[in-house]
């Protein structure tokens, strides 16, 4: 078995370090009071050690005669707001023509090593390279926008050290692979709390020297569409309204933002409005003559951190309902005194 850290090692330690602290600091209070708490923080503990299994990301190494293409995809996802705006195919969210174009990626590149980075208010890397084109379907089917009332605005420059990061990581573990980036976003820049109208590309410029080749692929028309709610209910059929005017708000993609990108990385820019599959972006790489010409690996991996992830989302869900048993009880008490 080895570890593939999802987080930088040094990170992973210092959160390991306060977080464990701080749990087992309140274990031993808890024990002591008998309060009644110390179950519930044992369980925030396994939470903790749980979380931190999975960013260590264990695997074990594929069979030695398994044999995959060295090429890597870099698919980074756009979950802000507008990315709900109803305006893919016939009136669906554009959302949902990523769902099918990250999973049509991976049939386009089998064999493949994928990685991806979403992001909203922030970014982060969602999966470490792997070559189960499986965990790129599973996290494209829980894909969804970012809770509407903790946006803090869009800006399409927001992914770009997450994605350098994770480039120069490539480069210097496997300098030999192709890499391959996709952006699949709106473009779309907003003014809020983190982000401005004005964000701009140029900065992708500087990561065109470690990219091979990929698509920058843009959601959404000038027209624009309303965009729906997303709060903890998750199924809300309210629209996000413009503060202006008290109307629903509507999002267009900007997609001279779009090109520029794609300009800046020396990659294609593509518009995507129906569910087509995407072979033709593999034409211009042979991956048959790079699998030939040295640039091949067998040292593939298996990763194993899925039934901690079962685990942690079990406790989760352990932690929320004794939550709301406690805000009834409390809720109780309250009816009562008045």
């Amino acid at each position: 078995m080895t570890l593939r850290f999802l987080w930088e090692p040094w990170l992973l330690a210092l959160t390991a370090v306060v977080l464990v602290g701080f749990c087992v600091l309140a274990l031993v209070r808890a024990r002591r009071d008998d309060d009644g708490t110390w179950v519930s923080w044992w369980r925030r503990l396994a939470m903790v050690v749980t979380a931190l299994i999975i960013g260590a990301t264990p695997a074990f190494p594929g069979e030695a005669d398994q044999v995959v293409s060295n090429v890597e995809l870099y698919m980074v996802v756009d979950r802000t707001g507008s990315m709900a705006a109803e305006d893919f195919a016939d009136g669906e969210p554009r959302l949902e023509g990523v769902r099918h174009d990250l999973v049509a990626l991976t049939e386009a590149f089998p064999g493949s090593r994928y990685t991806l980075i979403a992001w909203d208010s922030t970014a982060s890397r969602q999966l470490p390279l792997t070559t189960d084109a499986r965990a790129v379907e599973a996290w494209a089917q829980t894909l969804a926008q970012e809770n509407t009332y903790y946006s803090a605005g869009s800006a399409i420059d927001r992914p770009l050290f997450t994605l350098t990061r994770a480039l120069e990581r490539g480069v210097e573990q496997h300098p030999q692979n192709v890499r391959l980036v996709f952006f699949l976003s709106d473009g779309e820049n907003t003014d809020g709390d983190d982000s401005s109208v004005d964000a701009s590309p140029d900065g992708y410029r500087d990561l065109a020297p470690m990219v091979d080749g990929g698509a920058v692929l843009g959601y959404g028309t000038a027209a624009g569409g309303q965009m729906r709610v997303q709060d903890w209910s998750g199924d809300s059929d309210e629209y996000i309204l413009d503060p202006q005017t008290g109307e629903p708000a509507i999002s267009r993609m900007d997609e001279a933002n779009l090109r520029a990108l794609a300009a800046n990385m020396g990659i294609d820019y593509v518009h995507r409005s129906e569910r087509t599959d995407l072979t033709a972006l593999a034409d211009g790489i042979d991956l048959e003559a790079i699998k030939v010409d040295g640039r091949m690996s067998t040292g593939t991996y298996r990763d194993a951190y899925w039934p901690f992830a079962w685990v942690l989302a079990g406790l989760l869900a352990w932690e929320a309902y004794e939550q709301l048993r406690r805000l009834r009880l409390m809720g109780g008490q309250h009816a009562k005194l008045s």
